[in-house]
């Protein structure tokens, strides 16, 4: 049975339109301004990435690879302890279902909303200039601009779970608090855990690039090799990031898919 006229008009309309917006886009790009020696960069990586310098993983003194992805862990792991703590209030105010008031559950989407318009460099680059460059920079940088994403995440879930509970509680007498502590924090704490370790695998990967603009971590000696054209101490702190973050992913989606088939 063949589709009505309008029905192909609509399907054949959307995709030109979006053929016309990917040529639009592809247009603006200047192909011609891509270095003649940028072959010979790749090439040169790739040579580092195949030839690693072993010698830099352990150094006794001095900044070394370990070194570099140890203070990156903790970078990631402290900055998203503080969104994960930070994120609590944002999600709960903004939950449709918990604040009846329009404007305040308003006011904690807009700011949700805020944080995430902000990426991880610009942020970083205000913490460098407020606190200084190191560590601490990159730990504020993660863990604020964490909350916009776990905030919306969590606030959805928990529009989305049985108020079933909550309305027996409130039948027996239960002030808002202790609705919200034995109805909606027991349903919610499986997805508020898994997405604080979804969050905690992007976290490592932007806590590698942050050192780049001197927000402490594995970053910063990786920039500096690649200005200074030792390709093979990039080769190795590439790999160290790739074996870093792969772990990482392994151990976070081990324990969410733990936390999905204890939910279910």
């Amino acid at each position: 049975m063949t589709k009505p006229f309008y029905t192909r008009w609509k399907m054949w309309l959307v995709l030109a339109s979006v053929i016309v917006v990917y040529a639009w886009a592809f247009s603006g790009i200047p192909f011609t301004g891509i270095k003649q020696t940028a072959w010979q960069i790749i090439q040169a990586i790739f040579k580092g990435l195949f030839h690693p310098d072993w010698d830099y993983v352990y150094l006794a003194e001095g900044e070394d690879l370990l070194r570099g992805l140890g203070e990156t862990l903790a970078i990631a792991l402290l900055g998203t302890s503080i969104s994960v703590i930070l994120t609590i209030p944002f999600a709960l105010w903004a939950s449709r279902n918990l604040v009846r008031t329009r404007l305040f559950s308003g006011a904690s989407t807009f700011t949700l909303s805020l944080i995430r318009t902000f990426p991880d460099i610009i942020m970083a680059i205000i913490f460098i200039k407020a606190v200084g460059p190191g560590a601490f920079a990159g730990v504020l940088t993660i863990g604020i601009n964490s909350i916009g994403m776990l905030g919306k995440l969590n606030s959805e879930a928990i529009e989305d779970l049985d108020m079933g509970p909550s309305e027996a509680l409130k039948a027996c007498g239960a002030n808002r608090l202790q609705t919200i502590w034995y109805a909606i924090v027991p349903q919610a704490i499986p997805s508020y855990l898994s997405f604080a370790l979804f969050r905690l695998e992007i976290n490592v990967r932007s806590a590698a690039i942050l050192g780049a603009v001197g927000a402490g971590g594995i970053g910063t000696p990786l920039i500096f090799a690649m200005e200074g054209r030792t390709w093979s101490r990039v080769g190795i702190i590439l790999l160290g990031i790739i074996v870093l973050v792969t772990l990482i992913d392994w151990i976070s989606g081990m324990l969410r898919r733990r936390l999905v088939q204890g939910r279910s």
